[in-house]
């Protein structure tokens, strides 16, 4: 499955007991369509997204960045602290393709106009 969205924050890089990390992160993937009176309806759906294979991509994965994802969708519940049941959609990713970069600092907007782009990812 594939999807494309935008980074809903920076990604994170969480380490597990076992040693293996694991990159953390969000997407918002929007979508609208025309109901039957004719009226657009706008749709949001958030994806939790876990990706295992290279922790280093987190450096690149920030906020407002737009990514196509490849992988698979896994749903998920769970009970909240206060005894509410909840749901979410996790998507297990294989491949990230950047689009176009988020948030940026001042040094790397810096950086990047006094070199030429750079066409293939670090990783």
């Amino acid at each position: 499955m594939n999807i494309i969205g935008r980074l809903t924050a920076d990604a994170l890089v969480r380490s597990l007991s076992n040693d293996k990390q694991v990159v953390n992160f969000s997407v918002a993937v929007n979508d609208s369509y025309r109901n039957k009176q004719g009226e657009r309806v706008e749709q949001t759906t958030f994806f939790d997204c876990a990706f295992w294979n290279r922790p280093k991509v987190a450096a690149i994965l920030k906020k407002g960045a737009l990514v196509e994802l490849s992988g698979w969708v896994s749903p998920r519940a769970w009970i909240n602290k206060d005894g509410e049941a909840k749901a979410g959609l996790n998507f297990n990713t294989s491949v990230i393709k950047l689009h176009s970069s988020g948030k940026k600092s001042s040094t790397q907007q810096d950086a990047e106009k006094s070199t030429a782009p750079v066409e293939d990812l670090p990783f």
